[in-house]
């Protein structure tokens, strides 16, 4: 993504390819960063627009899998 593209929805799965591709969703703009958290929830972090990228369909689906057998343990809401 370019940095001067406008932010994403929030809830926008992006992977942050400054931290070993992790996947985050989108939870809004601080200053010069965009806040990315886990999909199954927890601690938020910050990244530059030009350390982020869309989520692969694939990385989606392995995010949204890691949170439905989160939720089914427990872990999650």
């Amino acid at each position: 993504m370019e940095t001067e593209s406008l932010p994403p929805t929030v809830g926008t799965l992006l992977v942050d390819t400054g931290r070993a591709n992790r996947v985050g969703e989108f939870r809004g703009v601080a200053g010069l960063h965009w806040s990315l958290r886990p999909m199954g929830g927890g601690i938020e972090w910050e990244v530059e627009p030009r350390h982020v990228r869309p989520a692969l369909p694939i990385e989606q689906l392995r995010a949204r899998t890691a949170r439905a057998n989160a939720r089914s343990r427990g872990e999650v809401l």
